[in-house]
């Protein structure tokens, strides 16, 4: 609101800028034992996100053991998904964050004493768990301590400090492979996992609402969540092709271009994800929803030349610039449509959307770059986000734009 001073020295706050009180504070103590909780999760998700994949594929098992490394990942993270909600309403964030902790990071470690596939695909499976589990119940809880009208932005701090380790994770773990090899940086993604068990403490211990949580998936239709959620699921199906085979199809003796590729991707999904957010509370984060896919198609519509550097590393920024905005705004539209009893189910579809999105790109991905090559296959994905504009344009002719979140309530 914007201050006026009137005749008699009194002030009003007018409509266009709200004042900013003690209430709309985001970086309280719980929110920031939350965000280091996540950050350690998620470096060592992100360290190994691109190193797992090119572990399996220089170990004998090629393209196809390093796709079902990720399709395992996210198969797990997918199904536990449908789960997490029901486990908040029943333990609590206390509880079962800490256990995402631990099977996100314990299992890493066994990836250090054996390359069998069998054995990777286990890990695979045991940390898609845990990735499941930390996200849903991230997600929700910073949903729940936010203010309202300040909520995309608490989502893009949060988005920014999961992603953060990404900027850094993806294309160091890959950069490290060359120099120290791949078992000390599975003991780092151990490490790093476990050690945000120490910010668990203070985090909320008990079920929010008494009553059960509605299962995840019912009533998608007619809650608002789908589109949004079809349309986010187009932009991570690109994102599992991206950080499972972009290392692999650049050739090895260029493999730092390739690291450099995925730095500038993941930094520029930390910026596009925090401005997305800035924006989404002050006009609407459905604004945003069209250019997001654009920015991605566009970025992967680039990589068809894959073996051009200019092409390479200007796809990758726009393709980042794309997938931070739509992670943004995805899931603020999500929080926008339901009620906070419903924030574990949101988070639920929302990080199903994300992470099946992911599965199925590296699984199908790598199912076909055998016969087309790199570059038809990353043409093919283009489509996929080409597809994404309908539900888009569906979700844009059946909800009104143009409020701010604030004002639609």
């Amino acid at each position: 609101m914007e201050p006026i001073v009137g005749p008699t020295g009194s002030v009003t706050l007018t409509e266009s800028q709200p004042a900013t009180t003690e209430t709309d504070r985001l970086l309280t103590p719980t929110m920031v034992r939350l965000l280091i909780a996540a950050f350690g999760a998620a470096v060592s998700f992100y360290l190994l996100l691109s190193v797992v994949p090119l572990y399996v594929a220089s170990t004998g098992s090629g393209n196809a053991g390093a796709g079902l490394a990720t399709g395992a990942l996210m198969l797990a993270t997918v199904l536990t998904e449908l789960t997490v909600p029901a486990m908040l309403a029943r333990f609590g964030y206390r509880t079962v964050l800490g256990l995402g902790l631990v099977l996100l990071g314990a299992p890493a470690a066994l990836l250090a004493l054996s390359s069998n596939l069998v054995v990777v695909l286990a890990v695979c499976l045991a940390r898609g768990a845990g990735l499941a589990i930390i996200v849903v119940a991230a997600t929700a809880l910073v949903a729940k301590l936010a203010p309202v009208r300040r909520r995309a932005e608490a989502l893009a701090i949060y988005g920014v400090a999961f992603g953060a380790p990404g900027a850094i994770g993806l294309a160091l773990g890959v950069s490290l492979t060359s120099w120290i090899g791949f078992e000390p940086i599975f003991l780092a993604a151990t490490v790093a996992s476990l050690a945000g068990l120490f910010a668990i403490p203070g985090l909320p211990s008990r079920r929010d609402h008494p009553e059960p949580p509605v299962p995840v998936l019912r009533g998608l239709t007619s809650s608002g969540l789908l589109r949004p959620a079809l349309v986010f699921s187009a932009v991570t199906i690109a994102v599992g092709v991206v950080v499972t085979f972009l290392p692999l199809a650049v050739a090895e003796d260029r493999r730092g271009l390739a690291s450099a590729a995925l730095l500038i991707q993941a930094l520029a999904v930390l910026a596009a994800r925090w401005l997305a957010g800035r924006f989404g509370d002050r006009y609407g984060s459905e604004l945003l929803l069209f250019p997001s896919v654009g920015l991605a198609a566009g970025g992967m519509l680039a990589l068809v030349a894959v073996d051009n550097p200019v092409a390479l590393i200007g796809g990758m920024l726009l393709f980042g610039l794309g997938f931070g905005a739509a992670q943004n705004v995805t899931l603020a539209m999500m929080y926008d449509r339901v009620a906070e009893a419903e924030y574990a189910r949101a988070s639920a579809v929302w990080n199903l959307a994300y992470d099946g999105g992911m599965g199925i790109g590296a699984v199908t991905f790598g199912a076909i770059v055998s016969d087309t090559g790199y570059p038809t296959a990353f043409g093919l994905t283009v489509i996929v986000l080409i597809i994404a504009f309908v539900p888009a344009w569906q979700d844009h002719r059946a909800q009104p734009i143009g409020l701010r979140p604030a004002q639609r309530r």
